[in-house]
């Protein structure tokens, strides 16, 4: 359980009561779940502004393929609505079995191992309603996928940190769901012989819904690459064996283990305990002097999406990695771990960030980026 609930707090159940809780309180951070203690932890003297209990689908159309929901709801209760119409989130959210809710995805900007073939989280969110600094609804997008008119408001709010305004309302574009999955592994004697076979299915064509690979760890003496593709059960196990020999061999998980293998993915299952967890964007030609020095450090870490990301548990001092990630020329979010600040490493965008929180937060009522 997040320690922000120890913090003072004020907790709205609707926009009217979340636009009087903003100007009443001299600093404040939003928070959801606390599934992401390095964010929604408030420092001394700042009001948590608890939103749980703004939550709920307020619209939801099939037909559409929109849905519209309050920022504390929870991304299982989304996900179980769009299921019983065979629909769902493609940017795949993490931590949604840990109770994540909607606001604070969007706030943290997380996209799961599955945004690999349609694309993450900035490429779904349609709309937002916000309460700004001085306490104002702010509407931004819309509720149909055609809507792209005006300022990009929604695209601004992604990553925010509560740092900009508090996110009142989300909607989403979703899509149709496979209506099955399988995931094919395979292991390699290196992380570079593995990085290669991902180059591989990275210029094929070949239609794949998550490309992951995992480094050489105790208890795993070899690097592997697990694929995950989906559509009609009948079609699974021929384009199976196309990647199979694509990749010169392979082992086809079960569907439970398939399930099993992504869902420990989504909830960080494979994180130690103690561990901090930090997520660094990066692209592929970073990937092995990176991970030369994670693994110096006795890192653990995945590489999702072809190692456009990486998820890295640090058993260290998080300066030490900030440092790392420097050097690289890489950022970083602590999702979870002490720290000061949850950006480290390079800080990125942070001019225009200020800019922004200037004229969003002129009272500067949520805390600053630096």
């Amino acid at each position: 359980m997040s320690t922000a609930l120890a913090a003072p707090r004020m907790a709205p159940a609707s926009l009217a009561q979340l636009q009087e809780c903003v100007p009443a309180a001299p600093r404040l951070l939003p928070v959801g779940s606390g599934t992401k203690p390095a964010l929604s932890t408030p420092p001394q003297g700042v009001v948590a502004l608890a939103l749980s209990a703004l939550s709920g689908i307020q619209e939801y159309d099939p037909g559409e393929y929109t849905i519209t929901a309050l920022a504390g709801t929870p991304v299982a209760e989304v996900a179980a609505a769009l299921a019983a119409h065979r629909q769902y989130l493609p940017f795949d959210p993490p931590l949604a079995r840990a109770g994540a809710t909607l606001g604070g995805t969007v706030a943290a900007g997380l996209s799961g191992s599955g945004r690999y073939r349609y694309g993450g989280l900035r490429d779904f969110l349609i709309g937002v309603q916000l309460v700004d600094g001085s306490g104002r609804l702010v509407r931004g997008g819309g509720k149909v996928v055609k809507n792209a008119a005006g300022f990009d408001l929604p695209k601004l709010m992604i990553g925010s940190l509560g740092r900009l305004a508090v996110l009142g309302e989300l909607t989403f574009k979703v899509f149709p769901a496979p209506p099955a999955y399988t995931t094919l592994t395979a292991g390699y004697p290196t992380l570079a012989a593995a990085a290669e076979a991902m180059a591989t299915l990275r210029l094929g064509a070949f239609d794949l819904l998550a490309l992951d690979l995992i480094p050489a760890a105790p208890g795993h003496a070899e690097a592997a690459l697990y694929v995950r593709i989906g559509g009609p059960g009948a079609v699974l196990p021929e384009r199976a064996e196309g990647l199979r020999r694509r990749l010169g061999g392979g082992t086809l998980l079960g569907p439970d283990t398939d399930t099993s293998v992504w869902q420990q993915a989504a909830e960080f299952g494979w994180v130690p305990a103690g561990m901090a967890l930090v997520k660094t964007p990066l692209t592929p030609h970073h990937l092995l002097p990176l991970d030369q020095r994670l693994a110096a450090a006795g890192a653990h870490r995945r590489y999702v999406a072809a190692a456009s990301l990486a998820w890295i548990a640090w058993p260290g001092a998080l300066d030490d990695l900030s440092g790392l990630l420097t050097s690289a020329g890489l950022s970083g979010l602590v999702l979870r771990g002490a720290t000061a600040h949850p950006l480290i490493g390079v800080r990125q965008d942070a001019l225009l960030r200020g800019r922004i929180a200037a004229a969003l937060d002129p009272r500067q009522r949520f805390l600053p980026y630096e």
